[in-house]
């Protein structure tokens, strides 16, 4: 029986995707980004085992409130695209059952051929697009963000619907280039119903001192209200420069 590792569920979700929303985070990750409030996520051994119909059952108590908001199921992590297999059946069975909207929020770091029938049971991607200079985005997660750009394409290629977020760092996503380069990028998507800068917050700071790891952010601040909006006017600006080119 297919089982999938768990890490945490959430019955009453509001920021990922439309309406409330039951979210489930899956356990394990290949990135390991700096600022990462969920590192107990990384491990692929660690999270408790449980079944397609087990995960159905912490569903259905709460339906009336996912239907009614126009929400439903998202399912993140870790990395859920890790755990394709499990979340594709799961996806089906909460469609089969219940046609309930499903979102796959994922940081793309896989191969879109690769988890097609996963892509194929899904409303909406919520794509975390983490850093668009691939040295920085080495640094800032230990691996490079080519897959996470052609997963993009592949999404945009094949018509499916996404939102890009994009977690804003004090010193790590503030130049300018990179901004309208991410700008750029996100205006030759097609697909892309809406775009999020996500701004860094310390929260989860103890998670890492509980680990017992150094926090490679330690001292960073959240960034102002300033900062943010030019970011957002820069990235805007990016898409225009696409758009009049097209």
């Amino acid at each position: 029986m297919l089982k999938g590792r768990i890490h945490s569920l959430e019955t009453f979700g509001t920021v990922d995707g439309p309406g409330i929303r039951f979210v489930l985070f899956m356990q394990g990750c290949l990135l390991q980004c700096q600022y990462c409030h969920n590192p107990d996520t990384w491990s692929l051994t660690e999270g408790k085992e449980m079944t397609v119909e087990e995960v159905l059952a912490e569903i259905e108590p709460y339906l009336s409130y996912y239907r009614s908001s126009g929400g439903g199921l998202t399912v993140s992590g870790g990395e859920a695209t890790l755990q394709a297999p499990f979340v594709t059946e799961l996806f089906r069975e909460a469609k089969k059952r219940w046609n309930l909207h499903t979102t796959l929020d994922t940081n793309g770091y896989n191969e879109g051929d690769k988890i097609r029938d996963l892509l194929d049971v899904t409303d909406l991607v919520l794509l975390d697009l983490k850093h668009i200079d691939n040295e920085k985005h080495i640094k800032l997660t230990g691996k490079p963000n080519d897959r996470m750009l052609k997963m993009a394409h592949w999404l945009s290629d094949h018509d499916r619907k996404m939102w890009i977020r994009h977690v804003y760092v004090p010193g790590i996503h503030e130049d300018e280039q990179d901004l309208l380069e991410l700008g750029r990028f996100i205006g030759s998507l097609r697909g892309v119903e809406k775009f999020e800068i996500l701004p860094y917050h310390q929260m989860g700071i103890y998670k890492w001192q509980e680990l017992g790891w150094a926090y490679p952010l330690e001292g960073v601040p959240s960034p102002t209200d300033e900062e943010i909006e030019r970011a957002y006017r820069l990235i805007h600006e990016g898409e225009q420069q696409t758009a009049a080119k097209s």
